[in-house]
């Protein structure tokens, strides 16, 4: 595998830090600035809208850019967001500069899988998705913990301005070891990236990282008082068990990487599959201490073994302009992520347990894998029609059919 890919996995190490490291200093920050912990929620709402509106904003306008210098600059915006956000006066300019580090995540992530597949062979393109991921993943093992700690013992300021400095070591990273001559866009322009994400294969694609990934979000936003009311930790040993999530999504990651170049398909409707069997089971893995710990731990794995396949899926049908419909997959993601912890909390509100949103999530995860099954069946119809074409059609003139 290149070394570039860890020039990558530094950047997503980054963005994974501070994009969970939020929930861990809240306290800090609403004390400091003087706000409720609720008012202070917002900021973890305005980087999550900064990523929505970024991933394809920002895509879809550096399209006819080398993809390094684009990499290059969206670490940078990276670096000032962080940067400003330690050095916020109020809670309103700290509200503005989460947005703005939240800009450049989704395309990161989306030009850097584009970047990632083209420098490796195409039976390891899942491969050196999954380790770019990796650095995302790991954040949640050590950098998300470590940022916490720094927060709560040196101040939440520094935990922004050590995040800027990992931004600035993948900066370095980039520059020194992505290729300059590999991975330009190809000069399809903003309209032509655009009318790639009209197609209804990429929306079938992105609806099913939505219901997928929020079934994970839908249990794993309320995982804190399942580990402390039904399987009896107590809070300062919910940071541990938590930190085996990012164990879970990370062996789930490098698995689902290696098995997606093998079967593509296959590998996303085993990992829904896993992910519909763990959270039907949370329940009653929630009612002991080390079954929890499991459960925390395959609730990882399995929504991280799908991972790779939806980022490859959505690439795959939006061939002529990869880099937007690959950021836009992690604006779904996104997405996921708040709509997934809206739906978990509809259902601890009707009073259904505190274990409640995990079988909320595993309806979502069914409702993804339906997503996922219909998209196969388009897939073959579109393939279906395309054999006959090309058996009745004279081969010159199938390149000016519209597609």
């Amino acid at each position: 595998m290149p070394l570039a890919l860890l020039a990558l996995a530094v950047g997503a190490f980054g963005i994974g830090t501070t994009e969970f490291a939020m929930m861990g200093i809240l306290p800090n920050v609403a004390g400091d600035l003087h706000v409720s912990i609720p008012v202070a929620g917002h900021l973890v709402s305005a980087y999550a809208l900064g990523v929505v509106i970024g991933a394809p904003l920002l895509a879809a306008l550096t399209a006819r850019l080398p993809r390094r210098t684009v990499l290059v600059g969206l670490m940078v915006l990276f670096v000032v967001g962080n940067a400003l956000s330690a050095l916020a006066p109020g809670y309103e300019t700290l509200l503005a500069a989460r947005f703005l580090s939240g800009l450049p995540h989704g395309a990161f992530f989306g030009v850097g899988a584009v970047v990632a597949t083209g420098m490796v062979p195409p039976e390891r393109k899942a491969r050196s998705v999954s380790l770019m991921f990796m650095g995302l993943t790991v954040a949640n093992i050590a950098g998300v913990p470590v940022a916490t700690l720094v927060g709560q013992h040196l101040g939440w300021r520094a935990t922004f301005l050590g995040v800027s400095v990992i931004g600035l070591a993948a900066v370095a990273s980039l520059v020194l070891l992505v290729p300059r001559d590999r991975g330009h866009a190809p000069a399809v322009g903003l309209r032509g990236e655009l009318a790639a994400l009209r197609t209804l294969p990429v929306w079938l694609a992105l609806g099913t990282t939505v219901a997928g990934f929020g079934a994970l979000f839908a249990a794993y936003s309320y995982v804190t008082p399942m580990l402390t009311d039904a399987a009896g930790f107590s809070e300062s040993s919910v940071t541990l068990i938590l930190a085996l999530f990012g164990v879970g999504a990370t062996a789930g990651n490098l698995l689902g990487g290696r098995l997606a170049d093998h079967s593509m398909r296959g590998t996303l409707f085993g990992g829904l599959a896993a992910l519909v069997a763990v959270l039907l089971l949370f329940p009653l893995l929630m009612r002991a201490e080390w079954s929890a710990a499991v459960a925390v731990t395959l609730l990882g794995m399995a929504a991280f073994v799908a991972g790779c396949p939806l980022q490859l899926m959505v690439m795959e049908k939006a061939v002529a302009a990869p880099s937007l419909a690959s950021s836009a997959n992690q604006a779904a993601f996104n997405l996921a992520n708040a709509g997934g912890a809206w739906i978990g909390g509809l259902a601890l509100a009707a009073g259904f347990g505190v274990t409640s949103p995990a079988v909320t999530g595993a309806c979502l995860a069914v409702l993804g894998l339906g997503v996922a099954a219909v998209a196969r069946v388009v897939d073959g119809q579109r393939a279906s029609v395309g054999r006959v074409v090309s058996a009745h059609v004279p081969e010159d003139a199938v390149a000016t059919l519209p597609r």
